[in-house]
């Protein structure tokens, strides 16, 4: 499966290899051979880019699913954030240009804001990217009453983030709610007392891997059993 926001990218790359070859066999150039089949291999590279396979989990209130593909930058403590109400916990996700871009919901809830921050284009890896770079910022409150934020960071190349959700929205855990173009960042910022079960270096999937569960939540024996 592609998502659609590639389908402009990918049609453009095909139009202009078909174009590129068909010149370069009618008039025998070399050069125009060669603008082919780098085209060709940038239309390829767009459609992994671009893919966006199905994923599933074991759903469970309180669950948190990871809300991209990539690798767990860092955890860290948050004295205080203001639409958390306390002090919490940020989880940093890095997204190479390998990685799926597609993100997801990561609980169930309803969509109180979605805040688009204009920004700079660091390095998305980098911790000044987390408030320098341009962003989008979603709060939420969940069935239970519990307050989470996850964040689209746009990385050095990202220079466009989409993002479907608006506020007042009922929004699943694990649905797609948007991407990041060409290597970015996503964070999710929950409660202290939530229980994380991932470590900075790991690698997690977006809209598959459970990352954690939300206070005051019993997981059923069958959900934890196959998260171990």
């Amino acid at each position: 499966m592609i998502a659609k926001e590639g389908l402009i990218f990918i049609g453009i790359g095909v139009i202009l290899t078909a174009g590129f070859l068909f010149t370069s066999v009618r008039y025998d150039n070399k050069i125009l051979f060669s603008f082919a089949v780098l085209t060709g291999v940038l239309t390829i590279f767009t459609t992994f880019f671009f893919r966006d396979p199905d994923r599933t989990f074991e759903h469970h209130e309180g669950i948190l699913v990871s809300p991209a593909d990539g690798k767990v930058l860092a955890i860290e403590e948050i004295k205080h954030h203001d639409f958390i109400g306390g002090p919490a916990l940020k989880v940093s996700i890095f997204l190479s240009v390998f990685d799926v871009h597609v993100n997801r919901v990561p609980a169930d809830g309803i969509i109180d804001y979605v805040n688009y921050n204009p920004g700079k284009f660091f390095a998305a890896w980098r911790d000044k990217a987390s408030k320098l770079n341009e962003q989008t910022e979603i709060g939420m409150t969940t069935p239970s009453g519990q307050k989470i934020v996850f964040i689209q960071i746009a990385g050095m190349i990202a220079r466009r983030i989409v993002c479907k959700l608006e506020q007042g929205d009922t929004a699943v855990a694990g649905e797609r709610f948007g991407m990041i173009r060409f290597g970015s960042r996503t964070e999710l910022i929950v409660p202290a007392d939530t229980k994380i079960d991932i470590k900075a270096g790991e690698h997690v999937a977006g809209g598959e891997t459970v990352i954690g569960l939300l206070s005051g939540i019993t997981i059923p024996v069958q959900v934890e059993v196959e998260r171990q």
